[in-house]
């Protein structure tokens, strides 16, 4: 037989943002804690609200499963004299088992203690494991309340603990659980009974109360859509605000409000901003184009919607003008004469102000475009954009909206008749903004963007603030894997030790060791936001060690692993053995990596340089337009040589000059196989 489980934990309103992971931590600790006292279920589910976090389990047994098991205890000549009679050890081991010395069972050369533990009634467990999987959930913050030496997100108001239609009794923060839920605070009388845990989500629908988030979430996102569209329009619907209204009603109702069509002459993030995240509201748009409406989700019924509407709209009004009063001042300079308020804005300490920076930025800029050999155009637009980027940043906007950082000075450098490709590269040079977000699409704003983030990297490193553990509070690994993804995603050779020298020179850091430290510092912490992209793609564990004998090229190591990948799927076992055997060899030896062919003595030597020859050609070629399969398939024909160069000589001969020349040349095929990776890292099965 088996009974549904209700824990309902009653609370004042909790944050939206930790709804998500508190239903994830309470379903997780819960499926642990059933599973280690052996009670079995069907399912279990986790539902909230702003005021309640709730636990489901269905089926859960009645009776714990028996548990029978075998103890090991001592060695048998421990455990029992000449005689054969139990020692103390056997003794002592039997009575900590609860059982007799006399039934201890011999097996393998030690005893065994055979316990057989009866199940306990479910009933007589849960009001501990309830007890239990309150007091086990973490957060963020936590607050005390009254004069309680207890701690959690908020103040506990009530606890329901329900097994089929039997109360759980146990009791945390001097709240006692029974069977009293609370309704929705406004449309509800208050509180209200839950007859039993099967019932409880209908309960709750009775005294207006959606408890399921996935239900609630369905009618919010329907709400909307036929809002907007009784009003002519479609809504834009961000999945952050989503979630985030989602965990701030308990029984969501949609209205539709109105602002005055002039304030469509601002930007449309201007008007966008404000109304999403500062308001929450959701935009209402037409064929792509704004209108002068916005869909906000009460906590509440359909009675006295008119009020309410208004009185978002008032709010809203207010935002709005503030938008465009800054709008208005702010378009009495232009964009490149804001910049030069950058220079009474600081960078970091130490580090000069941001119209430095930005400064930088052009310098960088042109370097990379040099080096990526764009178009004169594209490079003049970079250069241009770079110069421009920051200048947004003292703007009343952005003051005022710092989430329209970018947004804003593509929109002032259009109005100021900027080119087209500048504007956008402003915008696109702080992408990814976040995790998820699309990278920079024109060429111009990937230079900036390369630029700015190289910049960030090299003069954060230089003050000796490298990110630890989890803090990382100038977004530092963001940025890096922005640069790795973007790399790839355009497919971009350039070198990163070049970009972190460039850097420095124009941060001036000139002493040798601190560029050399710095060099390895963000070489290293490339290579961890490159192994997880590399993990990301597919690529195995040891392909990406193997090929990272040189990630100077990011994407260049890219296309590297995924051709060494695909190889060593294939039966390449002897090929990588060989590569492998070389390799210890060459790498333990000073010999210089050069070959005089009249010091050959046998044919198997004559035989592989000649290999080497012939496939050093074709893979250089190949190197050359990064066909790395193709290269791979030239140097794998060098194995058989290899097998028979050593079967064939010994390397360390007598003669130096034999020996050197024959480890010589095993240097020359080491050195181009590893341009490819270090075969010496791939796991063979």
């Amino acid at each position: 037989m088996s009974k549904t489980l209700l824990l309902e934990i009653g609370t004042e309103e909790v944050p939206a943002h930790v709804m998500p992971g508190i239903l994830s931590q309470l379903k997780e600790n819960a499926a642990k804690t059933f599973e280690g006292l052996r009670l079995e279920y069907k399912n279990i589910r986790t539902l909230g609200t702003p005021r309640r976090t709730a636990l489901i389990v269905e089926g859960l047994a009645e009776q714990q499963a028996d548990l029978s098991k075998e103890n090991r205890g001592p060695a048998v000549n421990i455990a029992f004299d000449a005689e054969g009679n139990p020692t103390k050890a056997a003794q002592g081991f039997a009575r900590g088992q609860g059982i007799k010395a006399e039934d201890l069972v011999t097996k393998d050369g030690y005893v065994y203690a055979m316990v057989h533990e009866v199940g306990g009634k479910t009933s007589d467990l849960l009001g501990d494991t309830l007890t239990g999987l309150v007091n086990g959930l973490s957060f963020p913050n936590n607050m005390h309340w009254a004069n309680l030496d207890y701690k959690f997100i908020r103040p506990l108001r009530w606890l329901v603990g329900l097994y089929g239609e039997d109360v759980i009794d146990f009791e945390v923060a001097a709240v006692k659980s029974g069977r009293v839920s609370r309704g929705h605070r406004f449309l509800s009388e208050g509180d209200f009974e839950i007859a039993s845990a099967d019932d409880y989500e209908a309960a709750c629908e009775k005294e207006f109360v959606i408890v399921d988030q996935d239900k609630r979430c369905n009618m919010i996102r329907q709400q909307i859509a036929q809002v907007a569209e009784a009003n002519g329009g479609k809504a834009e619907i961000n999945e952050d605000l989503l979630e985030e209204v989602l965990y701030l009603v308990e029984y969501p109702t949609a209205l539709c409000g109105k602002f005055d069509e002039k304030y469509l002459k601002l930007p449309a993030e201007a008007v966008i901003t404000p109304m999403r995240d500062h308001q929450r509201y959701f935009p209402v748009l037409k064929d792509g184009q704004l209108l002068p409406l916005f869909i906000t989700i009460r906590n509440g019924g359909s009675d006295f919607l008119e009020t309410v509407q208004h009185g978002n709209e008032r709010v809203l009004r207010a935002r709005l003008e503030d938008a465009q009063f800054f709008f208005d001042e702010d378009r009495k300079k232009s964009l490149e004469e804001h910049g030069d308020k950058l220079k009474t804005v600081v960078f970091q300490e130490g580090l000069g102000s941001i119209y430095d920076k930005a400064q930088r930025l052009e310098a960088l800029a042109a370097y990379i475009a040099d080096e990526l050999q764009v178009s004169e155009q594209e490079k003049a637009d970079a250069v241009r954009a770079a110069k421009l980027a920051k200048a947004d940043l003292v703007t009343g906007m952005v003051t005022e909206f710092t989430e329209l950082q970018g947004v804003m000075g593509r929109e002032y450098a259009l109005l100021d008749g900027e080119n087209a490709a500048v504007a956008q590269a402003i915008d696109e040079h702080y992408m990814p903004r976040f995790a998820g977000d699309a990278q920079p699409a024109s060429v111009a704003g990937r230079i900036v963007s390369l630029a700015d983030k190289i910049d960030n990297l090299v003069a954060t490193f230089s003050r000796g603030l490298l990110p630890t553990g989890s803090q990382d509070p100038f977004a530092l690994r963001r940025q890096a894997l922005g640069i790795v993804n973007m790399l790839k995603e355009a497919q971009y050779h350039i070198s990163l030790s070049g970009l972190v020298a460039k850097a420095m020179e124009l941060l001036k850091i000139a002493d040798s060791k601190a560029q050399e430290k710095m060099q390895a510092d963000v070489a290293d912490f490339m290579k961890l936001r490159l192994k997880n992209v590399l993990a990301d793609a597919g690529i195995r564990y040891d392909v990406v060690d193997a090929v990272f004998v040189d990630i100077d090229d990011i994407y260049g190591v890219s296309l590297r692993a995924a051709a060494v990948n695909e190889a060593v799927q294939q039966d390449m076992e002897k090929t990588i053995q060989a590569f492998v055997r070389t390799g210890n060899i060459a790498r333990k030896a000073e010999a210089a990596a050069s070959v005089d062919e009249a010091a050959f003595a046998e044919q198997v030597e004559k035989e592989l340089y000649g290999a080497y020859q012939a496939a050093a050609e074709k893979a250089e070629s190949q190197l050359a337009t990064q066909d790395y399969a193709a290269a791979i398939a030239s140097l794998s024909a060098l194995a058989a040589p290899i097998d028979a160069f050593f079967e064939g000589v010994m390397v360390m001969d007598k003669d130096e000059k034999i020996k050197n020349n024959r480890l010589g040349l095993l240097k020359l095929i080491d050195a181009l196989v590893c341009k490819i990776a270090d075969f010496s890292k791939i796991v063979l099965a």
